[in-house]
Parts: structure tokens; C-alpha cells; sequence
């Protein structure tokens, strides 16, 4: 019986309560005569159940009140989120509140449930149950598998134990016999080079002479050997020998032992500067085990931004003042120069012509030096200019970000004229948050280490996003927040993790390959030299530590 009809009432049309019930509504749980019930189910914003009353079901099991013990709940207050009765709600608790009958409550949550049962029942639970299946048997093996792994290497231990020795010894004859010709090999190739470094060393003795002589016959009877020199002496090119193991065999073993490949010793023409060089594949240099620190450089700033390579035994450095420094393994200023603004430079970075290039963000301009002759090639309007990177074909590229810091783009340059603008993918998405560090690969990808984004972003050489790298999925300390790049002649991708105090080194598709830690202290911009050594930067102690990682 309806709760607000008392037990002496006869059982009437919920609706009008003038005539007999004869049908009841089971979503809305009210009895109904037959023209109230045509009426009802006119109503098409819910999905009534009119069903003849004697084949109604069973009164649901309505919850009580908690704070009236008489009462059950059944309305739904959607404010409050809880069951009521009908006395809450005409307390006034309630009032202005949106109220639903609970049976609808009911049956959208029931619904619901009936999703989330068939998916369990019917999708997700059989696939664990295939999951634990697979384990099992994979347990079941796992005994049977490494047992013959283990005896397999068993049987190899033993038959290497007893004729290995003395094959190994032969071998080590044959390399320490390859390394002598292979130093004979180098020290002719210094002998000629230092031949000619003393032809050099007396022309320009004989010339600063003859400058100081003012001599008018001395001058004109001067003849110039300068393109002479232009091209350099031949060098050797040693192709290291390489170890070729071969599958084992104990009556052949010292054929199948495996063999060194011939020491190759080839002559080859020098280069000559400022010609284009071919694009060759380098001789591959693994990664050394233990990286280690060969050189540090004491640069003296009070914190120190970048680093350039001009050889071997010379770099660039720049830091928190106007001035540039070109020093040497031993810490010693060799060249310093004040930027023409008189602000701290931004980055640096040397050209294939040896001429350094540094932007100052604070005037908007890219600067070219050479002779210690600044000459202004870019000026900016609207970008700032940020980090430099020379190419392989001369062309300079730049990081630049907008006046309001919202924008972020790379820029190529050949000379002061501007070839390629990068900022968007395909899809019309900013590729760089705030570009920084940035460095051409070898096989011409554009890296960027995008601190703000935490990404070191990779593009191709038309400027389409090849992958983005995150950080290695190891025990970081903090986050990844990658700020100094470069590339070697591996095409390997070197980036400095500034907080957690180390290098990532990455192949040139972006797959992590190991860390280069040597104490450093948060390291901060990156350069290699020709022979792949590595020059990183420490922004508080304003040291240049060089680094042999190959």
C-alpha cells in the first residue's frame, strides 16, 4: 500500500485518487486507472513500465531513513546525493533541491552494474585467467630452459679452458705487433707535420722581418707560398684491426677461435680548408666503459654558460660577463673578447672557418668575429636570439623565442640571409616550448634540448619532428630537465641532465644508450672536438671539464 495513503483507504489511482487502480507504473512504483495510465505513458522523457497491477513485481526494497525510523526513502535528492523520504523533503532540508524518484536512481545505477558485470565476465577476467595461464607455463619451462642455458655454458667453459691459453697468447703477439707499425705509422706522419710546421715558423719569421725592414726590395721581391700551405699534409689513416670470434669447434680451434683482420695503413690526400667535404661514414668507436676526465679547464667566470671547440687544445668559452675566452688545456688565457654591447653573450658557437659566432639576446643580434673584428650579420625584430650551432654546410642555426616568451622557433642562416624557418608539426602543434641548446647531428637531424618541455626534440633536415626523448626510465633523482646538446661523428646525441648531474648519451633515433657521470656538477652546455672527445661545461664551479667517451 502506498505510504501516504492510510489502511482504511480504498486502493485508488495514485494520480486522480477518485478512481479504482487497475495498472501500475514499475519505474515510477504509482498505481494507476486506465485513462491516468494512458496519460502516463504519454510522458516520452522516461521509460515507463506499465504493467496490470496483479502482475506488478514485488515492492522493491525501498532503503529506510536514517532519520526518521518510520520512513523509507523514496526519492533521491541530486544535491545532496543520498536517499530521502518524503518527510525530509517537505521539511524543508531539501528545499530548492532537484528530487528524483529513486526507483529511476535504481535503474540507471542497476544498468550500470549490468555494463560493468558483462565486461568483467565477458572481457576482462578471461584475460587474466589467460594471463595466469601463460605464467604458469612459462614457470613450468623456466627450469628446463636455464638448465640447458647452464649446461651449454658448461660445455663451452670447459673446451675453452683447455686450448684457449695458448691461442690467446699468439693473438696478443700479433696486436702488440700491429700497435708498434701502427705508432711507426703516426710518428712519420708527425715527422712530416712538424717538418713543415718549421717551413712555416721560418716564413713567418722572414716576414715579420721584412715588415720591420720597411724594405721596398724585400717587399716586392716577396712571393707568396700561403696557398702552398693551404692544404695540409697528408695523414695516415689507420684502419684499427678488429676481432672476428667464431663459433668454437675443438679440433679446429684455432681457426675457429676467430681471427684479427689485417692491419690496413692507406695514404690518403689531405684536406684542403674551406672545401666542401663528403659525407663519409666514420670508422666506428664504441663506448668506453668507464668514461673518464683527461683535461679541466679553470675558466674563471662566476658561472659559465657555453663551450665551443676550436681544436684539439683550444676552446671558447663564455660566461656571466661581456667578455669571451679562448683558453687552453692548461687553463691559460690565450684570446679575450668584449662583446660589442657591452652585455653577457648568450651563446657561442665556431665556424668551419675557425671565426666565432656568438648572439646577444638583449640587443636582438648574431655576431660574426673574425681578427677580433666584430661585425653584427643578424639583427632580430620581434625574436630574441638564443643558442647557435654552425652546420656542416657553413649555415648557422639559431633558437629564437618571442618577444612575450609565448612563441619558439629554429631558424637556419647561410650568411645573413634566413633559408628555413622550424616551429610547427604536421598537425599545426608547436614543436619547441623554449628552445635552447642546439646541434646538427651527422646524419642532419636539428636537435633541440627543450628545457621548458623537458624533451630533447628532434626534427629532420626539412624540419619534420622525428621523435621527442624524455628521459631514461631509470633511478632519477629529479626530473629530466635536459639543457646543453651536441652530436659526434657516431651520430650519437649527447645532452646535459643539469640536476641530476650527468650526460645522456642517445643513438641517433633517440634509444638511450648509457650515462657519462666523472662528478660532474651540474653540467650545462656540451661540445666535441674532431676526435670525439667530449667538452662540457659546470655552471657553478665555471670549470670546462674534457671528457673520453669513445
Amino acid at each position: 500500500m502506498h505510504p501516504r495513503r492510510s489502511a482504511q483507504e480504498v486502493l485508488l489511482c495514485d494520480l486522480c485518487e477518485t478512481v479504482p487502480l487497475q495498472s501500475h507504473c514499475e519505474l515510477c512504483n504509482i498505481n494507476l486507472c486506465v485513462n491516468c495510465a494512458v496519460k502516463h505513458l504519454s510522458d516520452s522523457s522516461k521509460r515507463h513500465n506499465v504493467v496490470p497491477f496483479l502482475h506488478r513485481k514485488s515492492s522493491p526494497n525501498y532503503p529506510k531513513c536514517p532519520k526518521h525510523a518510520d520512513k523509507h526513502c523514496e526519492m533521491f535528492c541530486e544535491k545532496c546525493d543520498i536517499p530521502v523520504c518524503l518527510t525530509c523533503v517537505t521539511s524543508g532540508k531539501h528545499k530548492g533541491h532537484d528530487i528524483s524518484d529513486v526507483l529511476e536512481k535504481l535503474s540507471a545505477k542497476t544498468e550500470s552494474l549490468q555494463k560493468d558485470l558483462k565486461e568483467l565476465e565477458i572481457r576482462i577476467y578471461p584475460r587474466y585467467e589467460g594471463m595466469v595461464s601463460d605464467v604458469k607455463t612459462e614457470k613450468a619451462e623456466l627450469e628446463r630452459k636455464y638448465g640447458k642455458l647452464t649446461t651449454y655454458a658448461d660445455e663451452q667453459g670447459e673446451i675453452l679452458h683447455r686450448e684457449i691459453t695458448a691461442i690467446v697468447n699468439r693473438r696478443k703477439s700479433a696486436i702488440a705487433e700491429m700497435k708498434t707499425k701502427h705508432l711507426d705509422a703516426l710518428n712519420k706522419n708527425t715527422e712530416e707535420i712538424t717538418q713543415k710546421m718549421a717551413e712555416l715558423k721560418q716564413i713567418m719569421s722572414d716576414l715579420k722581418s721584412i715588415l720591420k725592414s720597411n724594405d721596398v726590395s724585400l717587399t716586392s721581391t716577396y712571393k707568396s707560398r700561403n696557398s702552398e700551405f693551404r692544404t695540409l699534409p697528408p695523414k695516415f689513416r689507420v684502419t684499427l684491426p678488429s676481432f672476428s670470434p667464431q663459433k668454437i669447434n675443438k679440433d679446429q680451434l684455432n681457426e675457429m677461435f676467430g681471427s684479427l683482420s689485417p692491419l690496413s695503413i692507406n695514404t690518403e690526400r689531405g684536406d684542403t680548408m674551406k672545401s666542401a667535404e663528403a659525407v663519409s661514414s666514420p670508422p666506428v668507436k664504441p663506448l668506453l666503459d668507464e668514461p673518464r676526465v683527461t683535461a679541466t679547464i679553470d675558466t674563471g667566470y662566476k658561472y659559465l654558460y657555453s663551450v665551443s671547440c676550436l681544436s684539439e687544445d683550444q676552446v671558447w668559452t663564455c660566461g656571466y660577463n661581456n667578455t669571451m675566452k679562448l683558453l687552453n688545456l692548461q687553463s691559460k688565457l690565450l684570446t679575450s673578447i668584449q662583446t660589442k654591447s657591452g652585455d653577457t653573450p648568450h651563446d657561442i658557437a665556431v665556424t668551419r672557418d675557425g671565426d666565432l659566432v656568438y648572439t646577444d639576446s638583449s640587443n636582438y643580434t648574431i655576431n660574426l668575429i673574425n681578427n677580433k673584428q666584430i661585425q653584427t650579420v643578424i639583427t632580430l625584430q620581434g625574436w630574441r636570439p638564443l643558442n647557435v650551432c654552425c652546420t656542416a654546410g657553413n649555415d648557422l642555426l639559431v633558437t629564437m623565442v618571442s618577444d612575450d616568451y609565448i612563441q619558439s622557433k629554429v631558424v637556419r642562416y647561410s650568411g645573413s640571409t634566413e633559408k628555413q624557418s622550424i616551429q610547427f608539426d604536421d598537425q599545426g602543434r608547436p614543436l619547441y616550448s623554449s628552445g635552447r641548446y642546439i646541434s646538427e647531428n651527422k646524419n642532419l637531424d636539428i636537435c633541440v634540448a627543450d628545457n621548458n618541455a623537458r624533451a630533447v626534440v628532434v626534427v629532420n633536415q626539412s624540419g619534420k619532428l622525428r621523435f621527442r626523448y624524455t628521459g631514461h626510465l631509470s633511478n632519477t633523482k629529479q626530473s629530466f630537465i635536459p639543457v646543453g646538446i651536441t652530436t659526434d661523428s657516431q651520430s650519437h646525441i649527447l645532452t646535459a641532465d643539469y640536476v641530476n648531474h650527468r650526460i645522456h648519451i642517445l643513438d641517433q633515433d633517440g634509444q638511450f644508450l648509457r650515462y657519462i657521470h666523472c662528478d660532474l656538477e651540474s653540467p650545462n652546455g656540451l661540445c666535441v672536438d674532431i676526435r670525439d672527445n667530449l667538452f662540457v661545461t659546470e655552471w657553478l664551479t665555471a670549470k670546462v671539464k674534457k671528457i673520453q667517451y669513445l
